[in-house]
């Protein structure tokens, strides 16, 4: 009896074990599951600055490597040491396979000024990420009550000046000539092929003044204007992530040429790999918005919760155009040229070609002139919302003399696919090339410019 009593006891038992076995979630076993072989918390990035005292709402991003593709849960809330006040929690997510970023929710408010540590951890992989903080806000000015969109940068610009030293003003602000006008690039390289600071060199708070200068100048359109600036800068630390340190947010400029203000004529640059605005002001107007070069690589990639596809605005206006050429139009659009990549990028200033090559806007449809409108939409789109709605209207006023035309498959998705617009006034070009970083996939460049107006004709 005894025996058969243990033994009922023994199957209830193994049959509990069982039953609890397969009622355990499925978020409970792929976190278990979840895997990565390296953190690089060094190369961490944070989406707002924090201030000594003020609460702080943001989200932190930092690389790994070696993901295995698992799904994981979101975790506890850690503290930070040396600077006291701030959590860092883990957000839900499901790793890459291979590189990718673990999203933190930041919060709390600071309790001085400094650096703000948090000892995180996945699996087995654990590292220390640093957040600085300023000791006061970046400035005192405020620029919200500058009536125009050339006071409104200028504001931004003597705000971020008063954060710099002696020696970052002199980088920072050149003379305005052709020389220094065209020393930009697409290439990585920081400083040594462009003007003015770094964002490396800069404190938190400069870095902070700078992109609000950037964003005073910039289109407010979601994809566009600033929102896609700083995808593309953010872009460099994915790269950068999965590449080496060739590739950095840090590695973009900011510089002026000529003073800063609301009566004289001067340039605004900044950018740096796959990213260049060159804005010229002039009697409290912008005098000029070109040339304007942006690249994207990947075209697309998830960070937390989030999917990034800065150029897809780029992308889908353009292959909208071409989709609503008939045989007969796309035969005439149809260049003989393979392009490996734009033909007027940095150092091909003023070289357009004499004839316009393809179909003529003029013999289009209505319906198919809205769409070369809306593929020039995203270039206009980047600088200040005034600015790109009036070019928009100049180049609608002049599509009588514009051509399209193409080059490989019109849907612009495979290596050397290629697409110009070419006005009296507008130059865009749209390619596909193979990926540097990521072989396997088809990245971006384009490249927008303007027959008379470049660098405001200097």
């Amino acid at each position: 009896m005894n025996a058969t009593r243990c033994c009922s006891l023994l199957i209830f038992s193994l049959f509990l074990t069982m039953l609890f076995a397969c009622n355990k979630s499925d978020d409970d076993v792929t976190s278990e599951d979840a895997s990565i072989t390296a953190l690089t918390c060094t190369s961490a990035t944070f989406s707002t600055t924090a201030i000594n005292g003020t609460a702080y709402s943001g989200t932190a991003t930092v690389p790994y490597t070696g993901g295995n593709a698992a799904a994981y849960s979101a975790g506890s809330a850690i503290s930070s040491t040396g600077v006291t006040g701030l959590t860092a929690t883990l957000q839900a997510g499901t790793l890459a396979s291979g590189a990718g970023n673990l999203a933190f929710t930041i919060a709390g408010t600071p309790t001085s000024a400094g650096t703000a540590s948090f000892a995180i951890s996945f699996g087995s992989i654990s590292c220390t990420m640093t957040l600085t903080v300023s000791a006061s806000s970046t400035s005192t000015v405020d620029c919200s009550s500058a009536t125009t969109t050339v006071a409104k940068v200028v504001c931004a610009v003597e705000a971020f000046k008063a954060t710099l030293t002696a020696t970052q003003l002199a980088t920072v602000q050149l003379d305005f000539t052709k020389a220094n006008a065209i020393k930009w690039s697409n290439l990585p390289g920081g400083v040594s092929i462009r003007n003015g600071l770094e964002f490396s060199t800069l404190t938190a708070a400069q870095l902070t003044a700078a992109k609000a200068v950037i964003a005073a100048a910039s289109g407010t359109t979601a994809n566009d204007g600033y929102d896609e600036f700083s995808q593309v800068n953010a872009a460099d630390d994915v790269l950068g992530t999965k590449a080496g340190s060739g590739y950095s947010s840090g590695k973009y400029i900011i510089a002026f040429l000529g003073t800063p203000s609301v009566t004289g004529t001067w340039m605004l640059q900044f950018g740096g790999h796959h990213y260049a605005q060159n804005i010229t002001y002039n009697a409290g107007a912008v005098a000029s918005a070109t040339p304007s070069h942006q690249g994207i690589e990947p075209k697309n990639w998830t960070s937390g919760t989030t999917t990034y596809a800065p150029m897809a605005l780029e992308h889908d206006a353009m292959a909208a155009m071409l989709a609503s050429l008939s045989t007969a139009q796309l035969a005439s659009a149809k260049l003989s040229t393979t392009f490996s990549d734009v033909s007027l990028g940095p150092n091909k200033d003023g070289q357009f070609p004499t004839t316009k090559l393809g179909v003529a806007v003029s013999t289009l449809s209505d319906a198919q002139k809205l769409l070369v409108l809306a593929a020039m939409k995203p270039w206009t789109n980047d600088v200040d919302d005034a600015t790109g709605t009036a070019n928009l209207k100049l180049y609608e006023n002049e599509l009588a003399g514009t051509y399209i035309s193409y080059s490989g498959n019109a849907t612009l998705t495979s290596n050397a696919d290629y697409v110009r617009i070419d006005g009296p006034s507008v130059w865009i070009e749209f390619v596909c090339q193979s990926g540097v970083v990521y072989q396997n996939e088809i990245h971006y460049h384009a490249v927008y410019r303007d027959h008379t107006r470049d660098y405001n004709g200097l």
